[in-house]
């Protein structure tokens, strides 16, 4: 394992703690392929990426930084400062589950459109 791949796990795994996520392979893998719009990746290589034996590709490092606000190059080589974005307060245990948290996230990326007619959705149901 190269000290370079080693730093990179570490930096990813506290960014991922930073914006509230529990730095594991199965929590990287959903979070990453919810956001990425390119052919998803697997869990070994999630695993990967936190286990310190490999480093995405730059198109994937991009979309891992604006997932967790932070600055590709900070991530990637532990420079630059953290970027100035709402911070994410970490999920409390009780209140959502994991497949509940991919939702929340998968909602809002998406565009204000298509959130506002879900809001409709939900609000409707929730008049039953």
């Amino acid at each position: 394992m190269s000290n370079e791949r080693q730093e990179f796990s570490r930096r990813l795994a506290e960014a991922m703690q930073a914006a509230g996520y529990e730095p594991r392979p199965a929590v990287l893998f959903r979070l990453f392929n919810t956001h990425y719009r390119g052919r998803s990746v697997t869990f070994q290589s999630a695993s990967r990426w936190l286990g310190g034996r490999s480093m995405p590709e730059q198109d994937k490092l991009q979309v891992l930084a604006a997932v967790l606000g932070v600055e590709p190059h900070a991530l990637r080589f532990g420079t630059g400062k953290r970027r100035v974005a709402e911070t994410r307060a970490a999920w409390p245990a009780a209140a959502a589950g994991a497949r509940e948290r991919q939702v929340i996230d998968a909602f809002l990326a998406l565009p204000v459109k298509q959130r506002e007619l879900i809001g409709e959705l939900v609000r409707a149901l929730g008049k039953r």
